[in-house]
């Protein structure tokens, strides 16, 4: 879970931000895109694996809330509904690589994969190596949320990386709550399952 920071605190305090965007101040909504641009990012960086897509995604979420701000009809429902637009942009923008590469994106989305972080970083505190070996986890992790089927892997992402609470990821997915809580229940344990995997392969080819 993500511990609450300092701009977490402004974020929950930005709703007279979200007001004055909604009528048109254009300075509040650029304070609106600094606080929630790099959260926005890097959801779409776990989503997508790639700095460039995530980079897409992100731009074109909040191009489309600035289109559709003035429709929010609930300030309190920001959190949520913002992540529903990057979800939709998510979308749109892998369907749009898709048609360049020719080749399906989905391949490498099984039903597989997730987690095993806490432990595994426990145990980097006794070796030598453990800032090399940090960074290596890191990319298998994120490895290993693509393999997730995409269903298990926003959920994964929101909860996990992006704080959000059940609820929120809810509203943002229109699905229930227990809804939300089975699919970060698998989600977690065939991360776990798939990571053990991964870092086996992983020893084995340094070996």
């Amino acid at each position: 879970m993500v511990n609450e920071t300092l701009l977490d605190i402004a974020m929950s305090h930005a709703d007279r931000l979200i007001l004055k965007a909604q009528s048109g101040d254009e300075a509040a909504f650029n304070k609106l895109v600094s606080l929630w641009y790099k959260r926005i990012y890097n959801y779409a960086y776990k989503y997508a694996g790639s700095h460039d897509i995530a980079m897409d995604i992100a731009q074109n979420t909040f191009i489309a809330v600035h289109q559709k701000i003035a429709q929010l009809r609930e300030v309190n429902s920001f959190k949520p509904w913002l992540y529903r637009i990057a979800i939709n942009c998510s979308h749109e923008e892998i369907r749009k690589q898709k048609r360049i590469s020719g080749i399906s994106l989905d391949s490498t989305f099984s039903e597989d994969g997730e987690e095993r972080k806490i432990e595994i970083e426990d145990d980097l505190r006794y070796q030598p190596d453990a800032r090399l070996q940090r960074q290596e986890l890191a990319e298998l992790i994120m490895a290993g949320l693509q393999t997730l089927s995409e269903e298990q892997r926003l959920v994964v992402i929101m909860k996990e990386y992006e704080g959000l609470k059940f609820r929120e990821i809810a509203d943002a997915l229109e699905i229930s709550e227990n809804t939300a809580k089975s699919r970060l229940y698998y989600g977690l344990k065939h991360l776990r399952s798939k990571l053990s995997n991964l870092i086996y392969e992983n020893q084995i080819e340094k070996s």
